[in-house]
């Protein structure tokens, strides 16, 4: 029989178990190529990078000649990762550093930086190694300056029965009472139930095919900009990213971005020839602008993107 001691630690093993193994679930990270990916939700890129020795070196110095080819190889991995990832809807990274040499120039610089996370030597005497760079020094290279100016549209009734923005100047007829976007409970707006003062906003794109993206926007179904980069403080984007991601609603209803009270809304379909936008419904649009009036939760980036 197991003593009460033993039972216990297999509990806490267990329980440590289930909590890292719904931890990594959770994760979005985006494969790219054979030897790179973006970790979205730890918001950096990752590479891998391997060298094998010269037999032409004295053998004292082939080790590290296949340490130095490791690192080349994984530099150049690290750079093909960054130039498949989405800038915008429209834009890969690789368009924007063939448009601009200065843009080619301080990516490059950037990557340069890598940081050496582990280093594998194998029977053959090659090497490998595995790099990484945070994704706010790509960020802060990439995205335009011009951020900002975007302003919140004004509150507008909605229809009770679809949901829908009133028509402005249309009677209302006997018996029916709009909705206020901005009034009501968390519970009738997808979010907790408690005080209405939304903390965040979750998008969930599940079963849409939208893709993540450095610069990605929330649009309604007229292509009006909800959330992008008229809304955004171009400092908090560079610092944390625009959105962060997640494979699982619950989880990112527990994610310190949109701290506890987040404002949970349905997408329709994914936008963009890159299909890294996400739209939503002219009703919910307003939704998320009235709750924005009085939590800034737009312009601090307090944004969450559920996606497959």
């Amino acid at each position: 029989m197991f003593s009460k001691q033993l039972v216990k630690a297999m509990r806490s093993g267990w329980v440590i178990g289930i909590l890292t193994a719904s931890l990594a679930f959770a994760q979005y990270t985006q494969p790219i190529g054979d030897n790179g990916s973006v970790d979205w939700s730890q918001q950096k890129i990752k590479a891998t990078g391997i060298g094998a020795p010269n037999p032409n070196m004295p053998p004292g110095a082939q080790r590290a000649g296949a340490i130095t080819a490791a690192k080349s190889d994984a530099l150049r991995n690290l750079l093909a990762t960054a130039k498949g990832m989405f800038l915008t809807s429209e834009t890969t990274v690789n368009n924007a550093i063939v448009e601009s040499d200065v843009i080619k120039t301080r990516v490059e610089g950037f990557l340069r930086g890598f940081t050496v996370v582990d280093t594998r030597y194998m029977s053959d005497q090659s090497v490998e190694v595995d790099v990484e760079v945070p994704l706010n020094g790509l960020a802060d290279a990439l995205l335009p300056q011009s951020f900002g100016g975007g302003r919140l549209m004004s509150a507008q009734p909605v229809c009770p029965m679809c949901g829908q923005p009133w028509p402005q100047g249309k009677a209302v007829p006997p018996g029916v009472q709009l909705v206020n976007p901005g009034a009501g409970s968390q519970a009738a707006t997808g979010g907790a139930t408690g005080s209405s003062a939304f903390t965040g906003l979750i998008i969930d794109a599940k079963g849409l095919g939208v893709m993540p993206a450095m610069a990605p926007k929330v649009v309604d179904e007229n292509g009006e900009e909800v959330y992008g980069s008229k809304y955004v403080s171009r400092d908090f984007a560079v610092k944390q990213g625009m959105v962060g991601y997640d494979k699982d609603v619950n989880a990112a209803r527990g994610n310190q971005r949109v701290t506890n009270n987040p404002l949970i809304i349905k997408g329709l379909k994914a936008g963009g020839t890159n299909h890294t936008d996400v739209v939503i419904s002219n009703a919910d649009a307003q939704r998320i602008h009235a709750a924005a009036q009085t939590q800034n939760f737009l312009n601090n980036c307090r944004v969450m993107m559920v996606l497959d």
